[in-house]
């Protein structure tokens, strides 16, 4: 249960307080670089992060119709997306078990909540 606040608290802290930069994309956020640092270039993980971050960002850019409810739904599946895939990465690469723990239950619960918004979808002519 405090794990789930836990991840709930990030989630709505990343969407709360911005990072507002002077590039164009996600209303001027900048969720960090898709490029792999000149210091990671043989890391493995660094790749899949950075890879599975530029799919998000990707993904989240979309046209928006003036509908809020289809615009954020929309958004988060994509937001939603990215996270178990990062998540997937700690699980492939990471050693800390408590952090590996994190990672399994984020995807549980990201997974469910992308399920219950594409029903949403399908039911609201998204």
């Amino acid at each position: 249960m405090i794990l789930k606040r836990f991840t709930l608290a990030l989630l709505l802290a990343a969407f709360a307080a911005p990072a507002l930069t002077q590039e164009s994309g996600h209303g001027g956020m900048h969720h960090g670089s898709t490029e792999v640092g000149a210091t990671d270039e043989a890391s493995p993980s660094s790749k899949a992060f950075a890879e599975a971050n530029a799919r998000m960002h990707k993904d989240m850019d979309i046209v928006f119709s003036g509908n809020t409810d289809l615009d954020f739904v929309r958004g988060m599946i994509a937001h939603h997306q990215g996270a178990i895939d990062m998540a997937k990465v700690e699980l492939q690469y990471g050693k800390d078990e408590t952090i590996r723990k994190l990672a399994e239950d984020i995807i549980e619960a990201q997974e469910g909540e992308i399920k219950m918004m594409r029903e949403w979808l399908a039911r609201n002519g998204g």
